[in-house]
């Protein structure tokens, strides 16, 4: 289990800020992909008619995790970046911290 604070103290890379700042983190997703791509166009247009499945349909998956990516945000300039850490299977995203001697649920 991952739990990440919600603000973070970081270097910013900015053309404006170039000194470490407090950033926003919220997890990274996948936008929502466009219909009008050059790929997607092309692979629309060999599926019509006839023939069956174009490109091989991928079933060897591997992997059970993904990577977790963090988005950070500047306060002040408003850059943002993109931070990978490991693999896990839960991840937090501002939750409640431990105490010390607390012993642990899961």
């Amino acid at each position: 289990m991952v739990n990440i604070p919600k603000t973070r103290r970081t270097f910013c890379k900015g053309k404006v800020c170039k000194k470490h700042t407090l950033h926003k983190v919220s997890q990274y997703k996948k936008a929502k992909e466009s219909k009008h791509s050059q790929g997607r166009r092309r692979y629309d247009i060999k599926q019509k008619g006839y023939g069956g499945q174009k490109k091989p349909v991928f079933h060897k998956k591997a992997k059970e995790t993904r990577k977790i990516v963090l988005r950070l945000e500047c306060s002040e300039c408003h850059h943002k970046r993109h931070l990978t850490i490991k693999r896990t299977r839960r991840f937090e995203l501002g939750g409640q911290r431990k105490k010390p001697n607390e012993v642990g649920k899961w």
